[in-house]
């Protein structure tokens, strides 16, 4: 009788397994779906609202640099929701505007600070 009840619970822990599974790939087909369909959505506006040769320097960048695009992208998308399009389509110069604007806000300052004292203190580590 214990092989019978122990095969019983292994077949009802598998059934558990089994469904916990699914409904975990449901939960991710839904989330790649949801994705999807927002990746659409975004192309079917940057469609509407760029000239074809906007829309071809915005894919170079973003194969180049993918962050960049994506604030580009979000900008435009937000200018077209927002009404201050009206209708007209980006062109490929208005489109370098918007990059110079991205670039200039985003644009990381470094700075190299040396000090001059340490060098002496240094050297004497240099002896082989």
């Amino acid at each position: 009788m214990a092989d019978d009840e122990l095969e019983a619970i292994r077949a009802r822990r598998m059934a558990e397994l089994q469904q916990q599974q699914q409904g975990g790939d449901g939960g991710a087909q839904a989330q790649a779906e949801q994705r999807a369909k927002q990746e659409e959505m975004k192309n079917v506006i940057l469609g509407q609202v760029l000239e074809q040769a906007a829309r071809t320097r915005l894919n170079t960048i973003a194969v180049a640099k993918p962050e960049k695009a994506k604030m580009v992208e979000s900008l435009i998308i937000q200018m077209a929701r927002s009404g201050q399009l009206q209708g007209q389509k980006l062109s490929e110069q208005a489109l370098i505007g918007l990059l110079e604007q991205v670039s200039s806000s985003t644009q990381k300052k470094t700075t190299v600070k040396f000090d001059r004292r340490r060098i002496n203190l240094d050297d004497e580590d240099d002896d082989f």
